[in-house]
C-alpha cells in the first residue's frame, strides 16, 4: 500500500485493488421481494417468501421474510417494520474452469481474476457431481457464489 499527495489530498491505494467496497448496501424492507437476497438476524439469506401486515395500534406495517442462509442452507425467519432500512448483501456469482481437487478437498479454479485454491469441495450431491465430471476426464466449469466475505460453490456444468 502507499499513499499519492496531490495538492493536499491524500489517497490511499491498497495493493490488491480494493476500492473499499460495502459488504452490503441498503434497502427499505417493503422493497424486498421473493428471491432476492437480504441479511436476516445477521446472516446472508436468499429470500423465500415476504408476508405484510398492515399497521396496526402499535405503529408500523411489518414485513416478515422467511429465508435460506445462502452458506450453511438453514431455514430463518426475521421481521422489521416495513418503512424501515435493512441491509441486502452484495452478492456475486463467477463461473471458474476446474483443474483438480487438491488432496486436502480444496478446487483449485481458474478464471479472469487468476488462480484460486481457497474453495472446498462442496459435500452431498454437489460435491459427488465434481468428483464424477473430473472422473470421466470432463473439462468442469464451477459456479462460485460470494458474499459477505465467503465463498462457496453452487453449480458446476461438464463442457463436451
Amino acid at each position: 500500500m502507499y499513499v499519492t499527495n496531490m495538492e493536499d489530498e491524500q489517497f490511499i491505494i491498497d495493493d490488491a485493488g480494493n476500492a473499499g467496497a460495502s459488504l452490503t448496501f441498503p434497502a427499505q424492507a417493503n422493497a424486498l421481494k421473493k428471491g432476492g437476497h437480504a441479511m436476516l438476524k445477521g446472516k446472508p439469506c436468499k429470500i423465500i417468501e415476504v408476508t405484510k401486515a398492515k399497521p396496526g395500534k402499535h405503529g408500523h406495517a411489518k414485513c416478515t421474510f422467511f429465508g435460506k442462509d445462502i452458506f450453511t442452507g438453514a431455514m430463518i425467519e426475521d421481521q422489521h417494520p416495513a418503512s424501515h432500512n435493512m441491509e441486502v448483501p452484495v452478492v456475486k456469482k463467477t463461473e471458474y474452469d476446474l483443474s483438480h481437487i487438491s488432496r486436502d478437498g480444496f478446487l483449485s479454479l481458474f478464471g479472469e481474476g487468476g488462480e484460486k485454491q481457497d474453495v472446498k469441495l462442496p459435500e452431498g450431491e454437489l460435491g459427488e457431481k465434481i468428483r464424477g465430471y473430473l472422473a470421466a476426464d470432463k473439462a468442469v466449469t464451477v459456479v462460485i457464489q460470494a458474499a459477505m466475505g465467503q465463498e462457496i460453490a453452487v453449480d458446476a456444468k461438464a463442457m463436451d
